[in-house]
């Protein structure tokens, strides 16, 4: 009894070294690389315009998040098993804006081989051939605010309301010099100019019915006849002081 159950317990070595090697062989598929393809360390430091490292931790990201990591204190980083291929390189950084790598890394190069790296600014902008390891400098610094703007009086001059205040001072102060060279004829015609101008400021009925009489010429006949009408006036009282003058000069 003591042999057969000796015997069913015993292991069959060529079974156990079939499923030692299944396993070695499942576990190295699950390491990269296993493939064949030859696998690069990219490195790298982001610097700011002033020369010095970037201190603050920054996030670098391959392929939107393919491969990830940060930035060290003194601003450097390093990718590892980095897979063949062509790979964009990009700095999410909330302060600065860093340029774009893209980094190609050929299947059949030997992995001591540096990659090959290409540096634009922004999409579409000029490209240009870069070292490895990186070297990457801030363009520009984010600004998430709006400066505010310093006081120009040369500004005022731009708003319409003060270009009239302007306009209406000056002729207030040059009119007085302009009506000394008139005689009392000119002054009473610019002064009723004057009184029909407010008249249509305040009564804009007056203002479209006087647009109206110039578009026609009724307006520029009936101006014509009131002059005409207070010249006829004005004779008659220049004679009728006249005769009082020489009624006068009889007695």
């Amino acid at each position: 009894v003591f042999t057969r159950t000796q015997a069913t317990m015993t292991v069959n070595p060529y079974r156990f070294l079939a499923s030692l090697a299944l396993v070695v062989v499942v576990f190295f598929s699950l390491l990269p690389g296993v493939h064949g393809e030859a696998t690069a360390v990219i490195r790298g430091k982001l610097l700011l315009p002033s020369g010095e490292p970037v201190t603050n931790t920054t996030r670098i990201t391959i392929n939107d998040g393919e491969h990830a990591t940060y930035s060290q204190k003194d601003g450097a980083f390093i990718f590892h098993a980095v897979g063949p291929g062509v790979h964009a390189l990009s700095v999410h950084s909330p302060e600065h804006h860093f340029p774009l790598v893209k980094i190609q890394l050929k299947e059949d190069s030997d992995p001591k081989m540096e990659p090959r790296c290409i540096q634009y600014a922004y999409p579409g902008a000029a490209k240009a051939v870069v070292s490895h390891p990186l070297e990457l400098t801030a363009l520009a610094a984010y600004q998430y605010f709006e400066p505010t703007p310093r006081f120009n009086p040369l500004r005022l001059l731009k708003n319409p309301m003060v270009l009239m205040m302007v306009v209406s001072v000056a002729l207030m102060a040059f009119m007085p010099k302009m009506m000394e060279g008139m005689d009392d004829e000119q002054k009473e015609q610019m002064r009723q100019q004057m009184a029909t101008q407010n008249q249509m400021m305040t009564d804009p009925s007056k203002a479209f019915s006087s647009l109206f009489g110039e578009m026609t010429g009724s307006g520029e006949e009936d101006s014509n006849a009131a002059n005409r009408q207070r010249r006829i006036e004005s004779s008659k009282a220049g004679g009728k002081t006249a005769r009082r003058g020489k009624r006068e000069g009889q007695h």
